[in-house]
């Protein structure tokens, strides 16, 4: 066995955002950090590779928006080269009967939009976003905020306390939203509000993004409302693209912790958790180098941070903590633009740079979950088809694109014994031709692909079950229950052990939130001595 390294206070299993922007702060309260990575490059899911020669693009998340910005600030991105660029406007939904819906550039555009399908639907929008935006906002404000960890003594009224004062402050109409929304399906919300099914898809697409479920599963409202969360410099609710791709955004958090005295290792894998004296005390390294450090902060999903650290003697909740989100993605590198049908021309035009969403309907979404729980996998999916290079000439060849092809439902475990390493080829054949549906050259113009089925997602990223979010954002797995209750304030069964992923409050995307509450919990426990070894 190699001689351990040189001992840490903290070690950090896993170089994501996350990871990064805990080591972040961590190293800013003076504390000695080491970074441990599996892939030769940092930053998770958020990265950037040249996939095709001389074409790039962001690996397996693709966009920005739920990104904090204090965040941001606090880690100086901006000063470190991050520069975002807002979508022209937020999505383009081209519609089953040659029609397109464009959704975003201001309310009255929307509107405008939407009076095309449904003059009762565009006078209704302003209140829609008002009732929607007021109970996001309050949940904004609890982002930052540790939840109260159920069973963890008189210190935790507080916090319950501070929660339940913010949920109270708002009227009896908006508490009833807060409801409906963490409880109903996205589609009868919708139905509540509009009649014309382009309104209800374009809105209902974020209720199933990264999530198993048909829009009229119960809980799916939630996930609406999660993407909401967000902004780009400064608006809310907006989305945009980091310039240079996803791996910017990590690349610019590794320079700042290198900065701040971060030790960061890639292309070295954890193969467990060190324990002495019944704590977190290091890593063991997959060559047999053991890490010293006084604590442990995990960025994984936590049933393998369970397994890393000896899960079987964990909770049973554990054991049931729910993974799937179904997700295939793609990149395509394009010779042209596609061409839609309902909105034609080859050359850049703002609908090329928007989210384009190619799932017409609910009850078509619905349909490819049903599809897809039946057969594993949908032949008609759910997309989000987005050209970045339309606002980045970085990442293709003059005149050429890229394309990211993020698609609903395929399922991690494939029915009858299949395996993905057979299926990944037709899969992507039936995203291909979906797009080539509502774009008839787009099949010919593709020139290259890369392919992650959701098996590829876990081999590669280490999401387990391919889940993007690091879990099911269910109720029974959000706030305090995230990712169980009893340690939904970061606090892993093991002492001395902390989870800074998406597993942890409040949930996944690209946010920098779970690693910026989970280093501020190591920093109290520190401040606070009875929880933080001596030496």
């Amino acid at each position: 066995m190699s001689a351990p390294t040189r001992g840490f206070d903290v070690a950090i299993v896993g170089a994501g955002h996350n990871g990064l922007v805990c080591a972040c702060y961590l190293a800013e309260a003076g504390l000695r950090v080491g970074v441990y990575e599996r892939r030769e490059v940092v930053g998770g899911a958020a990265v950037t590779e040249e996939f095709h020669p001389g074409f790039r693009n962001s690996a397996a998340s693709y966009t920005v928006s739920l990104l904090n910005p204090k965040v941001i600030g606090d880690l100086r991105l901006a000063e470190r080269g991050l520069r975002i660029v807002e979508r022209p406007f937020a999505n383009f939904l081209p519609t089953e009967d040659g029609g397109y819906l464009k959704a975003g550039g201001g309310v009255e555009a929307t509107q405008r939009e939407i009076a095309k399908f449904s003059a009762r639907d565009a006078q209704r929008l302003p209140a829609y976003y008002e009732r929607l935006e007021r109970v996001a906002d309050v949940l904004r404000g609890m982002l930052l905020e540790t939840p109260p960890n159920v069973g963890s003594g008189p210190a935790e009224v507080f916090r319950a306390w501070k929660a339940a004062r913010r949920l109270n402050g708002l009227a009896l109409p908006a508490k009833r939203d807060v409801l409906d929304l963490f409880t109903m399906a996205a589609a009868d919300w919708l139905e509540r509000w509009f009649e014309s099914d382009p309104i209800k898809a374009c809105f209902g697409f974020d209720s199933v993004v990264g999530n198993f479920a048909s829009p009229w599963s119960a809980g799916t409202a939630y996930v609406l409302l999660h993407h909401v969360f967000g902004e780009v410099n400064g608006k809310k609710g907006t989305w945009g693209h980091a310039v240079g791709g996803m791996g910017s955004i990590t690349q610019a958090l590794a320079e700042e912790a290198k900065s701040r005295g971060v030790t960061i290792r890639t292309g070295v894998a954890v193969e467990r958790i060190l324990e002495a004296s019944g704590r977190a005390a290091g890593l063991l390294l997959a060559d047999g180098t053991e890490v010293g450090a006084r604590c442990v902060v995990a960025n994984a999903n936590p049933k393998a941070v369970a397994k890393l650290s000896g899960g079987p003697a964990w909770p049973e909740a554990f054991a049931g903590y729910q993974c799937e989100s179904a997700t295939f993605r793609m990149n395509v590198a394009l010779s042209e633009l596609p061409d839609f049908t309902c909105l034609p021309g080859k050359a850049a035009a703002p609908h090329h740079s928007s989210g384009i969403i190619l799932a017409p309907t609910l009850a078509y979404m619905d349909r490819a979950y049903a599809t897809a729980r039946e057969d594993g996998w949908s032949r008609e999916p759910i997309m989000e088809l987005l050209i970045p290079s339309t606002v980045d000439d970085s990442l293709a060849p003059r005149g050429a694109h890229v394309a990211s092809l993020f698609c609903q439902h395929f399922r991690y475990a494939l029915p009858s014994g299949r395996r993905w390493e057979d299926e990944r080829e037709r899969a992507a054949d039936a995203a291909i031709d979906l797009v080539t549906r509502y774009a008839p050259n787009f099949r010919a113009a593709v020139l290259a692909r890369r392919i992650l089925s959701p098996l590829d997602l876990e081999t590669e990223f280490g999401l387990a079950g391919g889940d993007i979010f690091h879990g099911k954002l269910t109720l029974n797995q959000l706030f305090s229950a995230r990712p169980v209750l009893g340690h939904g304030n970061y606090r892993m069964p093991l002492p001395g052990l902390y989870l800074c992923g998406a597993g942890a409050h409040p949930g996944g995307g690209v946010t920098g939130v779970p690693g910026h509450n989970a280093a501020r919990e190591v920093i109290r426990d520190r401040r606070l001595g009875g929880r933080w070894p001596r030496g």
